[in-house]
């Protein structure tokens, strides 16, 4: 997987700390993978240990036999069996690190994604290629990764250009090369950024997504080559009909200009005046044939793309996880973490905590092993949880009941 090419920087803009409840889902999750055991406990208390210990080794054993089978269901002849078994390991992939297991069956798992993707159709092409990304997540940045990697690129490539293919399909194996991606998002012309089918919305987004994230750990000689010329292909997105395409491209934009600045190279160009009255265009917009939370969500992002544009500020985000915390500071960090979030759901803050991979990608060091002082120490009462949930309630009341005037900017 790709790592983050910049070194992270803290910008000026205010942090967007996590909701609490994120905090505790995040605290829960981490104390469910460490041991609660202390070096001085009672005989009693070890006796209770132990059956626990043994209880939670027999339900590991359980889960890795439904693994195996899940792994084996995958060369089922029927393309439902193969769909369901494909579902499971993305949500087993997703929510728990598996490197150990992943190593020994690699070579056999990698050989069934191969049948899946050229045999299945649609839905099933769509679901191995994403249990292939998180297979790739899972081994880390070592030669296996790479191996399985490589061994499936040119069949992933035949899928993405196949123009008979799905879209869903195409939308699933977007792993291919730059102009590759280019050729998938770029409008026939300019001016027709909304010109494209609806039901291929989602390709062009993911298309766009990759070109981005590939950018991010791009050589400085391939990024002056972008900056050149292939990054006026992104204004014309600005006009499309799809709300989620429109602010992709926004922040694509806004991530080229960050790249730029990183290697010292102008953006001054005939059409970046008109770019910028495009953007401010869309973070004023009003049109009442656009849905409410629509408008809403795209002039909050481009409020903060014209900024960062006009004046350099990225307004910096924080991600909390168990009992640390990371901070998005630029576009090419939050790019990152959002190819990241896009594959592990609501796994992202367990692999975060535990997946050494993430952990190199984002600085974040070795996972921490904490100790039972620490564990006791990270624990919160009920009573204490109340009063917190309580007060947070209060005070976001309080702030809603300042903005609920009309004539208040609700955003």
């Amino acid at each position: 997987m790709p790592r983050s090419r910049r070194a992270a920087r803290r910008g000026p803009g205010s942090g967007r700390a996590g909701s609490p409840a994120s905090e505790e889902e995040a605290g829960s999750e981490v104390l469910s993978h460490c041991s609660s055991a202390s070096e001085g406990a009672s005989p009693g208390e070890e006796g209770a240990g132990s059956e626990a210990a043994g209880e939670q080794g027999q339900e590991e054993e359980e889960a890795e036999d439904r693994l195996k089978e899940h792994m084996d269901n995958l060369l089922d002849k029927s393309a439902k069996t193969r769909q369901v078994a494909l579902q499971s390991l993305r949500l087993a992939f997703s929510s728990r690190t598996l490197s150990e297991l992943l190593l020994e069956r690699r070579l056999t798992l990698t050989d069934s994604l191969e049948k899946c993707l050229k045999k299945g159709k649609g839905e099933e092409q769509a679901l191995a290629g994403t249990v292939l990304t998180l297979l790739c997540l899972q081994m880390g940045s070592g030669p296996e990764g790479e191996e399985v990697f490589r061994s499936l690129k040119p069949l992933l490539i035949s899928v993405l250009t196949d123009s008979m293919a799905s879209p869903g399909a195409r939308q699933s194996d977007l792993v291919s090369c730059l102009s590759c991606l280019e050729a998938i998002f770029s409008p026939p012309s300019a001016g027709e950024g909304g010109s494209a089918p609806a039901q291929h919305g989602p390709l062009h987004c993911s298309a766009l997504q990759s070109w981005s994230l590939l950018l991010t750990i791009c050589p400085p000689s391939h990024i002056k080559s972008v900056l050149d010329n292939r990054w006026l292909k992104l204004p014309p997105l600005l006009s499309s009909s799809s709300v989620a395409l429109r602010i992709l491209a926004g922040e694509t934009i806004a991530l080229v200009f960050e790249l730029a600045q990183d290697v010292e190279e102008d953006l001054c160009h005939q059409d970046t005046e008109f770019l910028r009255a495009q953007l401010k265009v869309l973070a004023t917009e009003s049109n009442k044939y656009r849905a409410k939370t629509d408008r809403r969500k795209q002039r909050s992002i481009f409020r903060d793309i014209l900024r960062f544009i006009e004046s350099g500020e990225y307004q910096e985000e924080t991600i909390r996880f168990g009992l640390e915390c990371m901070y998005l500071d630029s576009w090419a960090r939050q790019r990152t973490y959002q190819a990241f979030k896009e594959v592990l759901g609501s796994g992202i803050r367990h692999h975060l905590q535990n997946n050494e991979l993430l952990r190199e990608i984002f600085g974040l060091g070795p996972p921490l092993v904490l100790d039972a002082a620490a564990l006791k120490a990270s624990k919160v009462s009920r009573f204490e949880k109340h009063l917190y949930n309580s007060a947070a309630f209060k005070a976001r009341t309080k702030a809603r009941s300042r903005v609920r005037d009309k004539r208040a900017d609700v955003l």
